[in-house]
């Protein structure tokens, strides 16, 4: 081999990265199905028939906006692959003018690959997340008594003002207030672009340390609330026969006026398989209770379904996250010092902030704390 193509040899070789360093093609496969993906979410949007109903429009279209960054980012990779393997190829051609600026171009094509390759890696690994738009939360009182109740509201609000900041619709559930302020027991829905993705890591115990309402003598209390963050599934990604559901008719309990517990509103549901239960009377609808139980049960189940292949995957393993099961202490909120310190990724942060709901920053970190896991995992 002459000097001359020894060295011609060295230039395609010098830019010819690792597999490591572009992605592989068995990732590139899973790309271009979501791609596919994209483009139909895309065509269904055009659909007259799903224009007339709003409930499928809002859910393809968030469906598709989550999808849209990968898609782009993508695009741009197999451009910027496509004309990297160009210029490999004009390298010691004849036409030295184009060999020269084909050498010059590409360092930047790499960089420009590298950068991208990234960019898809993290976004891959919390697709699925991404591609749920609504959630049912779930906030109950711990330990503490009245105060364990006041805090449970005060966590409630927290996240209503979170979800307000980012522009996410609030759907109210089911609430039961406490004697003393705060609620024993709320539910709301939450849908928006990105919900889950920010807020599957607050399922967990919230503790907080400070000095009650209801102290007469200044002393600090630690009460606890207990969050659980249900993604909301289709209809079609739950295992749901509604020949296992036994549902029964029947009148409210509780306190809400002398028609509460004369008229039949209530709705009750028994997932037989399972026993899980469901009970829904926050409207004095019948068919809109019946609406919210099944939502509900489905989201139960889905959780359930969800978190026994999450424990098959997770075994043996120590999640840096956490298992984020209800046992589990996630936070405690330090009102002396104005802090909330989240005990899976040893942050400290503004507790002002974050009961005004100023959560982004916590959130992200937690979020890029689990992508770094993902991402060593691949």
């Amino acid at each position: 081999m002459s000097p001359s193509a020894q060295s011609d040899s060295h230039a395609v070789v010098r830019y010819h990265k690792p597999v490591s360093d572009r992605i592989p093609e068995n990732v590139a496969e899973k790309l271009r199905e979501i791609v596919v993906q994209h483009n139909d979410l895309a065509e269904q949007l055009l659909d007259p028939d799903i224009l007339t109903d709003h409930k499928k429009v809002t859910s393809l279209s968030i469906k598709k906006a989550t999808i849209a960054p990968i898609v782009e980012q993508f695009e741009s990779y197999e451009s910027a692959l496509s004309q990297e393997q160009e210029c490999n190829e004009l390298l010691g051609g004849a036409d030295t003018d184009l060999s020269a600026m084909a050498k010059e171009e590409l360092p930047e094509l790499d960089s420009q690959l590298t950068k991208l390759t990234e960019q898809i890696q993290k976004q891959l690994v919390t697709a699925d997340e991404q591609s749920v738009g609504s959630v049912i939360l779930e906030v109950r009182a711990g330990v503490g008594g009245d105060e364990a109740a006041i805090w449970a509201g005060d966590i409630e609000e927290m996240y209503r003002r979170f979800a307000t900041n980012r522009g996410w619709k609030i759907e109210d559930m089911e609430r039961s207030a406490g004697e003393m302020g705060g609620c024993k027991a709320v539910m709301f829905g939450i849908a928006g672009e990105g919900v889950w993705a920010n807020l599957a890591f607050e399922s967990g115990t919230h503790q907080v340390k400070r000095v009650p309402a209801t102290e007469t003598q200044g002393r600090i209390h630690t009460s606890t609330a207990t969050v659980a963050v249900l993604p909301e599934p289709e209809e079609v990604e739950v295992d749901l026969d509604p020949n296992d559901v036994k549902e029964s008719i029947t009148t409210s309990t509780g306190p809400g006026g002398q028609n509460v517990n004369k008229v039949a509103t209530a709705v009750h549901l028994i997932h037989e398989p399972t026993g899980v239960e469901v009970r829904m009377q926050d409207t004095k609808s019948q068919a809109q209770n019946r609406e919210k139980a099944w939502k509900l049960l489905r989201a139960r189940l889905f959780d359930a379904q969800k978190a026994k292949i999450d424990t098959e995957r997770a075994e043996q393993r120590n999640s840096l996250i956490g298992s984020a099961s209800r046992a589990e202490k996630i936070r405690t909120y330090r009102y002396k010092d104005n802090l909330i310190v989240d005990h899976r990724i040893s942050g400290n942060y503004n507790l002002a902030d974050g009961m005004s709901g100023n959560m982004q920053q916590m959130i992200d970190q937690l979020i890029e704390a689990e992508t770094a896991r993902r991402l060593a995992e691949l």
